[in-house]
């Protein structure tokens, strides 16, 4: 590791003690934040899996469910059904903090009415079930790429703190603690030979 080219004088050896000092610290705080991120993102990572497969699993029953209907229903009944909403649904989206990092969050709003758009006579008891399937299904469809979307970036972070780090404790703390020992080396020098000239004087005036 190449040390810093400083003049060896004991100013310059405080003030690299200085930088050493909060160096390290600062390290120590980076290492800290690193390891809850890491926490944190193996618990989003087995949430988004989790909810990924619990989605992908009730888009194949709400499928087939909707395979179902249509075989018992009248087409033109069923396609009238399926296209009228139930109500208005708002999705606003917000950031929230994670470890300084701005996360997405979506909240739901729904307005209008809470039963179904269609008159039960209308439609088979099937076709009614996969409609009520997919209302139930809405808001983890978005809270699915919610998820996705905050463990990508917790992702992406970890790996930059990760090169703060690393940058740390094998690169600049290296390089301090040379040039520190260096320096000291060198005063250490500076005063035997200041002695060895004291003693040089006094023995000629002796």
């Amino acid at each position: 590791m190449a040390r810093l080219n400083v003049n060896p004088t004991r100013m310059e050896l405080k003030k690299l003690k200085a930088r050493l000092s909060t160096a390290v610290r600062g390290h120590k705080l980076l290492k800290d934040k690193s390891d809850e991120m890491i926490r944190r993102f193996t618990v989003m990572a087995r949430e988004n899996l989790a909810l990924r497969r619990e989605v992908e699993g009730e888009l194949a029953r709400i499928l087939g469910q909707f395979q179902v209907a249509r075989s018992v229903t009248p087409a033109y009944r069923a396609e009238t059904a399926f296209a009228l909403p139930a109500s208005s649904v708002r999705a606003e989206c917000s950031v929230t903090s994670v470890m300084g990092l701005d996360v997405p969050r979506i909240a739901l709003s729904q307005s209008g009415g809470a039963g179904l758009p269609y008159a039960f006579f209308e439609i088979t008891s099937e076709a009614d079930y996969s409609v009520s399937m997919v209302t139930a299904l809405f808001p983890k469809l978005l809270r699915l790429p919610e998820v996705e979307k905050s463990v990508r970036m917790l992702a992406d972070e970890i790996e930059r703190n990760k090169r703060r780090v690393n940058a740390l404790e094998y690169v600049m703390i290296p390089q301090l603690e040379e040039t520190i020992a260096y320096i000291r080396e060198k005063l250490s020098e500076n005063e035997r030979a200041a002695l060895v000239r004291i003693m040089k004087v006094k023995g000629k005036q002796q």
